[in-house]
This record gives structure tokens, sequence and C-alpha cells, in this order.
């Protein structure tokens, strides 16, 4: 990940011309990311495809896929792009139709783990989506085959394999077996 100096705000960011470059904004401070890898592909779409398939056969919201923005925060300006999200219907209508970034945190966010991903930077992620007021975030680590799920930094759950993923009151009725997420 390389960072660029000075406060870049999330209009600015909106605004910058694609270069084939992805970018998350941190406290003002402009942040280049790597593109995904093969597996990280793979895992993700496999997520996606049946939470999509759950929620828009419930109407029961929006899932947006990666490079979505979020801002999560103002002065200076976070917008964070999870590898997969999802927002309540509750809350799109609350909301309508945003231009630019979405205004505010998903209620679900996924973030799969690359070979190039620290753990310090997804933990400062995990923290930030939470602090915002995701209400759920899943953290996919393909080396251990394990989803870690976090209601808060004190409610934790890790799930292997042989475990059910549950979107429980987040979204209701969603449920896939960790297994298939790794194939």
């Amino acid at each position: 990940m390389l960072t660029h100096t000075g406060i870049t705000t999330a209009n600015e960011l909106w605004q910058m011309p694609p270069d084939g470059r992805r970018y998350e904004l941190v406290q003002g401070e402009l942040r280049q990311m790597a593109p995904a890898g093969n597996e990280h592909g793979q895992l993700t779409v496999r997520i996606t495809w049946r939470l999509a398939q759950h929620v828009e056969t419930n109407r029961l919201g929006v899932v947006f896929a990666a490079e979505t923005g979020f801002l999560i925060s103002s002065a200076p300006d976070t917008v964070r792009a999870p590898d997969l999200a999802f927002v309540s219907q509750k809350r799109i209508e609350e909301v309508g139709q945003a231009e630019g970034y979405w205004p505010g945190a998903p209620d679900l966010v996924v973030e799969v783990i690359s070979p190039n991903d620290r753990y310090t930077d997804v933990e400062e992620k995990t923290t930030d989506w939470l602090a915002a007021g995701t209400r759920m975030v899943l953290i996919v680590n393909p080396r251990k085959r394990i989803v870690t799920v976090y209601r808060s930094l004190h409610e934790i759950t890790i799930l292997t394999a042989d475990d059910t993923l549950s979107g429980d009151d987040v979204v209701p009725g969603w449920q896939v077996a960790v297994g298939d997420i790794f194939g």
C-alpha cells in the first residue's frame, strides 16, 4: 500500500481523474491499494453471489460491490471501500439516492485478506468500520480458512470450515456454510 502525503477531502477524491488505481482515504490521507489477486477475487465473488441472491429475493436492501466508497467520517474525511457491503432497505429509504460516496457505514462489511495485506491494516479497517456504525464485519482469511465475525471490538466469533455463517439480525435469514466460501 502506497501512502500519499497531504490532506485530501472526500470531494477531492471523488473528482480525481481515473488513473487505473484504487484508493481509500483515511483521516484525509490518500492511500493507494494494490489490485486484488486471483484467490481474493474468487472468494469475494462466492460470498457476493450468495449474499446478493438472498438480499434481492427477500428485498432486504442493497449489496455493494468492491471499490464502492463509504464516507464514514469527516474533517478529516475517511472513505473506505470494502470488498463487499450491505445496506438495509430501511437505511436506503432514509438516505435516498446518494451522489458520490455512500454517506455513512454499511450494515455489513466483508473484507477478504490478500497476501499483501498487513494484519495491522485489516485491524485498522475493522476498527474504523465498527466505530462508524457497521453492525457486522466479516474478515475472511484464506490462509487459515476462517471467517472472523466482529459485532464489536469485544464480541468476536471465529468460524471454521465446519461452521455456518449467519446474517443474524443484520441480514435476516442469510446463512452460508463457511466451507462453501473456501470451495
